[in-house]
């Protein structure tokens, strides 16, 4: 079957499959999803439920043509700890309002420029780079957590002998189903490596459900309605340009693996409104900012499910479950290892899909102009370098994004490159 019928074959499957899919995509995102809000003092529930009407937003905005799963950004969670910690929940989850129209903003700006602007501003050299860095950047914590540590590798949370077995099981468990696998059993390679993972845990003991038993079956999410404080509203501004970039490198992705330009269809406009409405509107809820998920794009470039149909199903599962209690409890049982196994490929194919955008624009790394870009974003990303104060700082994705941009912006282009500029 060619690439293109493969593709179109995600469109034409029956209801219960997409459903069945869609779950599988509240597995890879879930683990990322509730560790933001539980880091930065917020409720897992609440980012659950928040995930979901955030993507159906954006769904909605973008007219339900771009695979993509929305949930807790990580880029926030450090100022959200600070602002939690110095003006509260509330006046944390007020600034962030503010932040989504930030989004909205620039979507406007995108809007009357057009995409060609941005195409000039970010071409191959520059996302090509960006997006390896989205999948390199969390390397760390997908070994890490395969290891039996905390995703920052601060503690060790699990026997590392152990750890291997479980995480390596899971992840030759997903790497078996997503190539050998046939019919439904090729759309679970994710599900069924939780499974086998999960039972290898169990085994080694990794397991406890006594917080699950001692659960109610169902409870209302803890919501919490935002104040305006302006010297939050003021703290948090800045911080959207981070997550603005990364939305970008996140939307270009998503092009790659499916083959579709959405930064022109439906337009990275909407994309971005809906990313920013999504923010706003978790945000009085008491939920953490949306962001596109890397993780679900590894997901869908791995199981060749391109339909957005199972991001709707997602996000309905991720909304019913936030009131499930015991399921949620359950959910969060799953041992480390078993994720960071998984998460390994996951992010591996994320740098893929960067590399595969260099490869394919013939980017000539002999050029010395294309170099000077592509490593000093790749170092800048992957090593974790870090340019501000206690107050504010960029880094990681953030920050390589705008070093990106601003050498291709500054450093003087060859006649070809110039040529080729125009072209675009």
């Amino acid at each position: 079957m060619s690439e293109s019928s493969l593709n179109q074959s995600s469109f034409n499957q029956p209801a219960w499959r997409n459903a069945l899919a869609g779950l599988q995509m509240l597995f890879v995102a879930f683990g990322a999803l509730v560790l933001m809000p539980l880091i930065t003092g917020l409720d897992p529930s609440v980012a659950l439920f928040t995930a979901g009407i955030g993507t159906l937003l954006f769904q909605f905005i973008t007219k339900q043509q771009v695979p993509i799963f929305l949930a807790s950004s990580f880029v926030f969670i450090a100022p959200i700890a600070y602002s939690v910690q110095t003006w509260g929940v509330a006046a944390a989850m007020g600034s962030l309002f503010v932040t989504g129209l930030v989004y909205v903003l620039i979507a406007g700006i995108v809007a009357v420029r057009g995409a060609g602007f941005l195409h000039k501003l970010m071409p191959p050299v520059v996302t090509g780079p960006i997006i390896m860095v989205i999948g390199l950047s969390l390397a760390p914590i997908a070994v890490n957590m395969a290891m039996g540590k905390t995703g920052d590798g601060a503690a060790e949370l699990f026997p590392y002998v152990d750890s291997l077995i479980v995480s390596m099981s899971a992840l030759l468990t997903t790497v078996l189903v997503a190539t050998l696998g046939k019919g439904i059993f090729r759309l679970i390679p994710i599900m069924a490596g939780v499974i086998v993972g999960y039972m290898m845990a169990s085994v080694m003991g990794m397991v406890s459900t006594e917080a699950v038993a001692n659960s109610e079956w169902f409870a209302i999410p803890n919501f919490i309605t935002p104040e305006f404080n302006l010297a939050a509203i003021l703290f948090m501004l800045p911080i959207a340009i981070a997550p603005a970039i990364e939305h970008v490198g996140d939307i270009l992705a998503i092009g790659s693996v499916t083959g579709k330009d959405y930064t022109k269809n439906p337009g990275l406009h909407r994309t971005l409104l809906g990313d920013g409405l999504a923010t706003s509107l978790s945000s009085l809820f008491g939920g953490p900012p949306n962001t596109t998920y890397s993780e679900v794009t590894g997901a869908v470039m791995l199981t060749k499910m391109f339909n957005p149909r199972i991001m709707l199903w997602a996000a309905a599962f991720a909304i019913g479950l936030a009131f499930v209690a015991k399921f949620g409890i359950a959910l969060q049982t799953i041992p480390s290892p078993v994720m960071g196994g998984i998460l390994i490929l996951l992010f591996g194919s994320i740098a893929g899909v960067g590399m595969n955008i260099i490869v394919k624009a013939q980017v000539d790394l002999a050029d010395q102009r294309n170099l000077v870009i592509v490593s000093t974003t790749l170092v800048f990303g992957i090593g974790g370098m870090t340019i501000g104060n206690a107050d504010f700082s960029l880094t990681g994705i953030s920050l390589c994004g705008l070093v990106a941009i601003a050498l291709n912006a500054f450093l003087p282009q060859t006649k070809l490159e110039e040529k080729q500029s125009e072209e675009g």
